[in-house]
């Protein structure tokens, strides 16, 4: 039996990811790098505060996850926000979505792409990184463009790895904090959340401004939607898949931050090292920091990954509606939209050579306009689904019986708060800053795009 489908758009995607593949999807969208690498100097830089702000972002992700669900159930699509946001709330927030969300991958992948060479330094230290960069780069667009299955498959395993990673680490955290174990000459337990300066050490103002990081620590939690187009029998499956997503959101990211917190003080973490090889190389555990890299290699990889495949069905979204170069929305024999992948290889070997000739705050600056990105399509995928409930109460259109839980309060509530995450990166002293101040820009940018865009079709129609 075939099981090519033509999706509404008019797109054609082979429905090769089975519940299996999604559900790993939905736990590696919602494990990556911002964990392992990231809260170590997050801890050291704010305490154990940065728990709270874990708990509110993830507060945040859940009501997103919910309305794309319901969004998802509505109607499944490989397009996922940018179909949403064109049905929804107008072609134009379809072309601004879709684009913020590339910019958010684009970035993304310059650091990943980067960090990919930077683990496997460490163990190949005379090869040069932008070798072993080109290399894993390689390896993935091999792995996207050959077939969905496959990446489904290998996606499957990065999460496995990512996963057993950190169920060891909580279980043994959880031993240490009960014990009251020593880990290098400092005593394991609740009282760390308060002994070192308190629970807020540098100011609840320093602890908002976590925020951001945070946001994108979540980032990637959406693929999960996007492969619904993909997925055989999406609406059974998805609704378990995003479900799944909070709990680990709250087991695995929650959870292990609050434990690293009770582990040691605060100030032993540093943004150098993962929080996980600083825990357990204290415990005198040997040949602890290889396997750490090997797991955070694979989180950046799984990134990468889950990169390529996303950005090749928004872009195909996009030039299915003239809004993007013809070239990205060209699908091969196998079904898959090599031009919109490639189109995005191309920015992830620019980000090698970028990130490997200008200074390392580049990587930062590259993280937090990718933020930016992430903020975007959570807020587009938000305001979707109160526009789909409007329509709704009109008469216009069924919601499913997967629905956003306090809808539109929690909505609105949501959108509130990404707003003040944008607005506090105006008062970073960083490269959060830096990508505040690109924001002009990047309206200036798409209302251009969108205006060029908008001439050609009314002169296509006039023709």
């Amino acid at each position: 039996m075939d099981s090519t489908v033509v999706a509404k758009d008019g797109d054609t995607y082979t429905k090769a990811l089975g519940n299996r593949q999604v559900q790993m999807i939905a736990i590696g969208g919602a494990i990556g790098v911002g964990l392992f690498l990231g809260a170590g100097g997050k801890l050291q830089q704010v305490g154990p505060s940065l728990v709270l702000s874990y708990a509110i972002c993830g507060i945040a992700a859940y009501f997103v996850m919910r309305a794309l669900g319901e969004l998802v159930l509505h109607e499944p699509s490989s397009g996922s926000f940018v179909t949403y946001a064109r049905k929804f709330i107008g072609p134009w927030a379809g072309f601004v979505s879709g684009w913020m969300y590339w910019v958010n991958w684009a970035m993304t992948g310059i650091a990943e792409i980067t960090a990919v060479a930077i683990y496997v330094h460490k163990w190949l230290p005379n090869v040069p990184q932008w070798i072993t960069a080109l290399v894993a780069l390689g390896v993935l667009i091999g792995v996207n463009l050959v077939s969905v299955k496959l990446f489904g498959e290998l996606e499957f395993w990065f999460s496995v790895v990512k996963v057993l990673a950190i169920v060891v680490f909580l279980i043994t955290a959880i031993g240490l904090v009960f014990a009251g174990a020593d880990i290098g000459g400092t005593t394991a337990g609740v009282h760390n959340l308060t002994d070192h300066g308190g629970f807020f050490p540098a100011g609840i103002g320093i602890a908002l401004m976590t925020l951001q990081a945070v946001i994108f620590a979540y980032s990637a939690i959406e693929v999960v939607g996007i492969a619904a187009g993909e997925t055989k029998d999406a609406r059974k499956v998805l609704p378990k898949a995003i479900n799944g997503v909070v709990w680990r959101i709250g087991v695995f990211y929650v959870g292990s931050v609050l434990l690293l917190a009770m582990l040691m003080p605060w100030s032993f973490y540093n943004g150098g090292e993962s929080p996980f090889v600083t825990v357990f190389s204290r415990l005198g555990i040997g040949g602890i920091g290889d396997v750490m890299n090997a797991v955070v290699l694979t989180a950046a990889l799984s990134s990468c990954n889950s990169g390529l495949y996303s950005t090749g069905r928004i872009l195909r979204a996009l030039a299915d509606h003239g809004e993007a170069p013809k070239f990205v929305g060209k699908m091969n024999s196998r079904h898959v939209p090599y031009g919109g992948i490639l189109f995005t290889s191309i920015v992830y070997v620019l980000g090698v050579v970028l990130n490997y000739i200008v200074p390392q705050e580049a990587f930062d600056i590259a993280i937090a306009v990718a933020s930016l990105g992430v903020v975007a399509t959570w807020a587009t995928l938000i305001y979707s689904q109160m526009r789909m409930r409007q329509a709704a109460l009109r008469g216009e259109v069924e919601r499913p019986s997967y629905r956003m839980p306090g809808a539109p309060y929690t909505g609105w509530a949501t959108l509130g708060f990404l707003l003040l995450v944008v607005v506090l990166m105006g008062f970073s002293d960083g490269a959060e800053k830096i990508a505040f101040y690109s924001i002009p820009v990047l309206v200036v940018v798409l209302a251009v795009g969108w205006r060029i865009v908008s001439r050609r079709k009314r002169a296509h129609a006039e023709a």
